[in-house]
């Protein structure tokens, strides 16, 4: 473990910071999902931009099988294997081309893709549910896609799904239980991408997680008392505006 002090060499005000993402980890798994996404930048400050996915990793599963735990009986399970081949086809891309992308750029198109998108919802629940965009195959398609290629890349898939899963006006826990399940299942998958093809997860990255882990621990209950007293129109209108401000924070 004093291996990886030496390696990274962390300052005080560093370690809280990378505390503080262990606990927005949690928080996010557990229902609070804006908040995942504003662990990327954070994280890439720290670390650089594509070591910081494989070190973010392996703390995201620990929190996925909290999610899991907390919300397994309340998946979708049609929407999650809806969703999971093209997920698995943008991991595999977003692998390929993950050298070759200008993380600024990226991040900007991404924003801008999920702006879009939260417009499209607002402006369907004006219309009460008379467009029927979300119903289509080539919905599941695309945002199975682009959370595939963005959480291979940057771990950032948290708005695209929160978009998929919300425009599905699934109830609370559903929504969560289903979003825990995908995640867990995708993030599994990417493991061996990042330690045979990127080499982003090694002895020291894992040592450095176990750091996260208390944290991670206590994001993830806080989280789920946190929603358990939510109410329903709330919870929606609080993932709607924290997946916007996560999404305007790319920029």
């Amino acid at each position: 473990m004093i291996e990886v002090f030496q390696v990274y060499n962390l300052d005080f005000w560093h370690w809280i910071l990378f505390a503080l993402c262990g606990l927005f980890i949690g928080m996010a798994k557990t229902g609070l999902s804006g908040l995942g996404l504003m662990v990327v930048p954070l994280m890439a400050g720290l670390f650089g931009g594509r070591e910081s996915v494989g070190i973010l990793l392996p703390v995201l599963i620990v929190a996925d099988f909290f999610a899991v735990k907390y919300f397994n009986r309340h998946a979708s399970w049609k929407h999650v294997i809806r969703l999971l081949p093209w997920a698995m086809v943008g991991i595999l891309t977003g692998a390929y081309f993950g050298h070759e992308i200008n993380d600024t750029q990226f991040k900007k198109a991404l924003a801008v893709i999920i702006v879009l998108g939260i417009g499209i919802m607002l402006w369907q629940d004006l219309r009460s549910k008379k467009v029927s965009v979300p119903d289509s195959w080539w919905f599941a398609a695309v945002l199975g896609l682009a959370g595939g290629f963005t959480t291979m890349v940057g771990n950032a898939a948290g708005p695209v799904m929160a978009l998929y899963l919300l425009s599905m006006r699934l109830p609370k826990n559903i929504y969560i239980g289903t979003g825990a399940w995908f995640f867990l299942i995708i993030n599994i998958s990417k493991v061996p991408l990042h330690v045979f093809y990127w080499e982003t997860i090694k002895t020291q990255t894992l040592l450095l997680d176990l750091t996260a882990i208390p944290v991670v621990i206590i994001g993830a209950i806080a989280g789920k008392k946190i929603v358990d007293i939510i109410p329903e129109k709330i919870f929606r209108a609080l993932i709607l505006f924290s997946t916007l401000a996560a999404a305007l924070f790319l920029f």
